[in-house]
């Protein structure tokens, strides 16, 4: 069994990994991907079984590329949830050396955006494809001149992984920075595959007419169920201006007669529809 993840090593995205393989009990090659669309892609085309991806954060929101290519460019589901707390760090190979420019992924830039702007508002900022990449980078040695230095932020773990120091830890504008990692898969779970412990979610994506109460009607059929939308979140349909889908998450599971007999007349009621998936929280 092949599992892909957001690398490279020490990431989030290898920590939710782990988290997720800990939980499972198996044991299975781990590949890293450079960025989010090789990583879908490889589980769409069967190149590994199995991708650990984040796909919303409390701070900076919903991840738009994973949202969009689950939405248009893949069959995929939704097997796991994991809701790992994030902790950003300063790191540098240098504690007496200038810091010339700072590197990270653009998520955890925008999730410590306060220190930056009161510690470092003067010193450029470059984008990576992960946290870990910037660790990667700041650890080559790469700088402008002697007596300066790139820095990264990153987490404690890939601080380790690449012998850098920790200048300024804890850095993010919240305390409770938590990013929610899915696992996507070719298959959901099963009702029957239920841990008593474990609650079921169920993530739908669908689109409506251009006509008023469209939505409304909507949600008013979970209502009328009686089922808990735990998340709705909105994205462009990619077709005119002011068209959109919407990514609803709801608890219980696919399976279940009420969110079955829901979902068929949500069905009914949209112009496009797709299921993600039931799964359940690590």
């Amino acid at each position: 069994m092949k599992i892909g993840f957001l690398g490279p090593k020490g990431t989030f995205s290898q920590h939710a990994a782990k988290m997720y393989l800990k939980e499972s009990n198996i044991e299975p090659q781990m590949i890293s991907y450079g960025n989010f669309a090789d990583l879908i892609l490889g589980v769409h085309e069967k190149k590994i079984d199995e991708a650990v991806l984040p796909v919303e954060n409390s701070i900076e929101g919903p991840v738009n590329i994973t949202l969009d290519m689950l939405a248009w460019d893949v069959a995929l589901k939704i097997k796991r949830e994991i809701d790992l707390p994030i902790r950003h760090n300063v790191m540098v190979r240098d504690v007496n050396a200038n810091i010339t420019c700072i590197l990270s992924h653009p998520q955890a830039i925008g999730q410590c955006r306060n220190f930056l702007n009161r510690y470092f508002s003067d010193i450029p900022i470059q984008y990576t494809y992960s946290t870990t990449q910037a660790a990667e980078k700041v650890a080559a040695g790469q700088s402008t001149k002697d007596g300066e230095q790139w820095a990264a932020i990153a987490a404690e773990k890939a601080a380790e992984a690449y012998d850098l120091k920790i200048i300024h830890r804890d850095i993010q504008d919240y305390d409770n920075n938590v990013t929610r990692f899915i696992v996507l898969s070719h298959r959901d779970v099963e009702k029957a595959e239920k841990d008593d412990a474990n609650v079921f979610k169920t993530s739908i994506i669908f689109s409506t007419d251009d006509q008023p109460g469209s939505l409304y009607k909507i949600l008013q059929i979970l209502n009328l169920w009686d089922i808990n939308m735990t998340k709705i979140e909105s994205r462009p349909a990619k077709e005119n201006l002011g068209s959109y889908i919407f990514f609803v998450d709801i608890e219980g599971h696919r399976e279940d007669e009420h969110i079955k007999d829901a979902l068929t007349m949500i069905k009914r009621k949209t112009s496009f529809f797709k299921m993600l998936g039931s799964y359940y929280t690590i």
